[in-house]
């Protein structure tokens, strides 16, 4: 067992037996401790949203520009195909066409003058103004993302569908990780039949669940209106939302190869409207839906973010918009997507890089575990790909907790494991700060002659809470220490984590007079909190 620093000083110091007795400092032992793990403010914090990352780079300077360039060729010479018509008017009264085969071209010197337009930082509100991050620059921060289909039962040690409650669950565990820093929904309520009530249900879910930055998706045009009411109630009253949008829409607006989604594309344009955040993100697979080299894959990606943020700026110039590169990749023997390989590590860090490069905000996905259980492979796969994705600079880094099996399943353990695993990246992203007090070789000098080791310096009983960082579970133990406390494997000490959340933390930053006016006026499906 550690001794405690300052009690291991007090020893080195002790005075002779007969001298008069030292007098106690107030608090003693139990008052030091306390006083130590206390909050410290987030300023003086080892770690904290937005660190500054992009020291990784995959690709060249060369690199970067020859993938930009084969991605304002493929958007020249091919261009997208099945515009909305305000898409096609937008972009062709800018210097676009449609030619007879009716895909929508963008010239080059229309991309250019879009990332000159778009926004290069905003801010993400949090429904509490105090948990709001901002976008861009170098600031990296992680956050959820999937439409997991499936929900990893600890308890029963296998999968179920995912529900409503689970929405919400979800989202209210999320609350209370400080590691993840803004919240898009983990799993699909397959219990809400009709789409509207997906849509609507699951907008509520995470705005009462926790005042976290949060995100969703939706369906139709009209219940993205509808949503909005909803968060105008929820803030207070019409036009809130505008002011503070603390909901980003995901927005899947693409199907790969070059092609735009319909439905995702006239829901993008009501967000625009809404004046809601957006993620324009595109998500071909390597092998499947995108080339199976990696190159090309990237400049498939980074061309149908281009169109997408093309058009947002066209129809809301300056609107806040992230770049969603999100190439995944394929394992080429099944055909099956690999979130977890590698190849999506090294491909996600370079969408990052080329996308910073742009001098564009840019999100990417990485933690998609292949392994469907959180074992040893999930958290070698995700260690991996998020540290990637964050060292290259991305500013959000989505998907980077709870997800298993290939983004078809979600794990409530694996958001508490993770929230674990994300401050140990986000400490490697901060680095190490030299200077003449950090050199330390005065103190070496004093310590070499003097009590021979740093347990009782200052400067370590100062950088405990400030240079350091300690897992909430992870166990550092010793093995006989480990066993007299039970022998839990990261997964049980983490349910047990779970059980207490779920059992006792009710956000109730929307009050209960707000939210029987929301439900009065909505079919809101989840029970009265």
């Amino acid at each position: 067992m550690t001794a405690d620093p300052d009690e291991t000083a007090a020893a080195e110091t002790a005075p002779p037996a007969a001298a008069e007795p030292r007098r106690k400092r107030g608090g003693g032992r139990a008052g030091r401790i306390a006083e130590r793990e206390a909050p410290l403010p987030v300023a003086d914090r080892p770690i904290r949203p937005g660190m500054p990352a992009g020291r990784y780079r995959p690709l060249t300077d060369s690199d970067l520009q020859q993938t930009f360039d084969a991605a304002l060729a493929l958007l020249a010479d091919i261009g997208m195909a099945d515009p909305i018509p305000e898409f096609s008017e937008a972009v062709t009264t800018a210097g676009g066409s449609i030619d007879d085969d009716g895909r929508l071209r963008f010239p080059p010197d229309l991309i250019q003058r879009t990332i000159e337009t778009a926004a290069k930082e905003w801010i993400w509100h949090g429904f509490d103004d105090d948990r709001s991050i901002e976008i861009g620059g170098d600031r990296v921060h992680f956050g959820t993302a999937g439409a997991a289909v499936l929900m990893y039962d600890h308890a029963g040690a296998g999968f179920r569908e995912t529900t409503l409650s689970d929405v919400y669950d979800c989202a209210r565990l999320v609350d209370t990780l400080d590691n993840i820093h803004c919240h898009i929904r983990t799993v699909v309520a397959r219990d809400m039949v009709e789409a509207r009530d997906l849509d609507v249900n699951t907008a509520y879910a995470l705005t009462v669940a926790t005042s976290k930055p949060v995100g969703s998706s939706w369906f139709e045009p009209e219940w993205v209106r509808e949503s909005v009411e909803l968060f105008d109630m929820a803030l207070g009253g019409p036009g809130e939302f505008a002011k503070r949008p603390f909901m980003v829409a995901n927005n899947t607006f693409v199907v790969p190869p070059l092609r735009f989604a319909y439905d995702s594309t006239r829901c993008l344009v009501e967000q625009l409207r809404a004046g809601m955040p957006v993620n324009v993100l595109s998500a071909g697979q390597a092998g499947a839906t995108s080339p199976a080299a990696l190159a090309g894959s990237l400049a498939q990606a980074l061309a149908e973010c281009l169109a997408g943020l093309t058009c947002v700026n066209l129809i809301k110039p300056g609107h806040p918009a992230m770049v969603g590169m999100w190439p995944f990749v394929s394992d080429l023997r099944t055909g099956a997507m690999s979130g977890g390989s590698g190849e999506e590590g090294v491909l996600n860090a370079a969408g990052a890089q080329v996308v910073r490069w742009l001098g564009l905000p840019v999100s990417v996905a990485a933690g998609m575990a292949d392994s469907k259980i959180p074992d040893n492979q999930a958290g070698y796969e995700k260690g991996l790909n998020v540290a990637l994705a964050g060292h290259a600079g991305a500013n959000v880094v989505f998907e980077s907790a709870g997800m298993l099996a290939s983004l078809l399943a979600c794990s409530m353990e694996a958001l508490v494991i993770d929230n674990d695993m994300l401050g140990s990246i986000n400490r490697t992203i901060r680095g190490i700060e030299v200077d003449a007090d950090t050199l330390s070789t005065g103190l070496v000098a004093e310590v070499v002659h003097g009590a021979g080791h740093f347990l009782g310096a200052a400067q370590t009983l100062e950088l405990m809470q400030r240079e350091y960082v300690y897992p909430a579970i992870g166990n550092r133990d010793s093995p006989d220490d480990w066993a007299d406390a039970g022998a839990l494997s990261a997964t049980e000490a983490a349910h047990k984590v779970v059980e207490r959340t779920l059992a006792e933390h009710r956000p109730s930053h929307v009050d209960a007079e707000t939210d029987a006016r929301i439900r009065a006026a909505f079919p809101i499906k989840l029970p009265p909190l």
